[in-house]
């Protein structure tokens, strides 16, 4: 059996187990400590602009903290891209509250601001205006913010950025993540940088950053016994995950640098491959870390369907994954309202992602390379 080529695996840089060290030395066995001081501030530096960040034990944590800032309750709307993965979507419901899904433009992949606009419209006319609306980055790629913002900004309601995907990918040179009123960031095995398991919230007010950090450590009242007069969660980082992510932030630049690249490659692996067409931005002002590279087939033309390439992959022991399955289409959303077409089912149905990791050989991108020469060739 041939080695595995995985999607997206970890990549250490070399520089982690310092800190890692210096927490054990100095016995920061905790969730909290110098170096989730350091991660934090070390990530508002790479963020740029007047940015609080709040380093959480998981994206999903950030997001769900996000919705209670946001004043989301039990019965509410929340809007939210429906082409995700289901920890944008899942928050919501531990809210109790209702989600809105809509559908992706072609482009970038992301929220479309027409269905946007149009679900807007439609559910204050039907008395429930939405609370807020959860704007992916899928894969890295930034969604067209002037105009999801310009939506979100005639009607009040504040946008929350799931950049989960999108550290290091900016739209028109402002970091993705710093665009809503709050940005969250995941830091888990497979994304650009990990922290083996972590998150972070952005937010732009210290008064907000402090709400989050107190209702993710239990929500803990100023007196010298234990008194709560909210519910709070365990949902800070541990000061060995942040250890991790300090060492990981040195290698930040070039981890999107080498993810970039294998988007290079696949453009030129398939640029004579009629049928297949590969993911890449639709202009300079969106900058990706192509965190994922991905392709769709139009298997009219090439000849051959977006899973028989799966499978041919698989045979080779070359892991690649279709795109996230829709929101709307997930047993567990089937009752939500939807609006838009079928931009994103046909994604779904059309789409693959591609071994992106910043630390593939030569030797795996010629694996890749010949396993589509001849599955192509035939």
């Amino acid at each position: 059996m041939k080695d595995k080529i995985w999607l997206s695996s970890p990549h250490m840089g070399g520089g982690e187990l310092k800190f890692i060290h210096e927490a054990f030395d100095a016995n920061w066995i905790a969730p909290l400590g110098p170096n989730v001081n350091g991660l934090e501030a070390d990530l508002e530096k790479f963020l740029k602009g007047d940015v609080q960040v709040a380093a959480l034990s998981s994206g999903t944590a950030a997001l769900h903290l996000a919705l209670i800032a946001c004043g989301v309750v039990y019965g509410d709307e929340v809007i939210c891209q429906s082409m995700t993965f289901s920890a944008s979507a899942n928050p919501i419901a531990y809210q109790g509250a209702i989600p809105v899904f809509i559908d992706s433009e072609k482009e970038t992949w992301n929220m479309c601001p027409i269905a946007l606009k149009e679900a807007i419209v439609d559910r204050i006319a039907k008395g429930k205006k939405p609370k807020a609306i959860i704007v992916v980055h899928l894969y890295g790629m930034p969604a067209k913010m002037d105009e999801l913002l310009a939506v979100a900004q005639e009607f009040n309601i504040p946008i929350i950025e799931d950049a989960a995907e999108a550290l290091g990918s900016t739209y028109k040179a402002k970091s993705c993540g710093t665009f809503g009123r709050f940005g969250v960031l995941s830091f888990n095995g497979n994304k650009i940088i990990t922290t083996s398991g972590g998150g972070a919230l952005v937010s732009h007010t210290k008064e907000d950053r402090d709400h989050a950090v107190f209702l993710s450590t239990q929500a803990r009242d100023d007196a010298p016994h234990y008194q709560h007069s909210h519910i709070g969660y365990n949902y800070r980082m541990s000061n060995i995950c942040a250890g991790i992510g300090r060492g990981q932030m040195e290698v930040l630049n070039q981890r999107v640098a080498a993810r970039r690249k294998m988007c290079d490659f696949y453009v030129d692996l398939f640029q004579d491959i009629a049928g297949v067409t590969v993911f890449v931005a639709p202009h300079e002002d969106f900058h990706s870390n192509h965190w994922l590279s991905a392709i769709t087939v139009d298997a009219d033309v090439a000849g051959m369907t977006v899973e028989q390439l799966r499978l041919a992959f698989l045979e080779e022991n070359i892991e690649s994954r279709p795109l996230w399955k829709p929101m709307h289409l997930q047993p567990v959303f089937a009752e939500a309202p939807y609006y838009g077409t079928n931009v994103a089912e046909q994604l779904f149905e059309e789409g693959l992602c591609l071994p992106s990791g910043s630390n593939l050989s030569d030797d795996e991108r010629f694996r890749i390379t010949s396993c589509v020469r001849n599955l192509f060739a035939k």
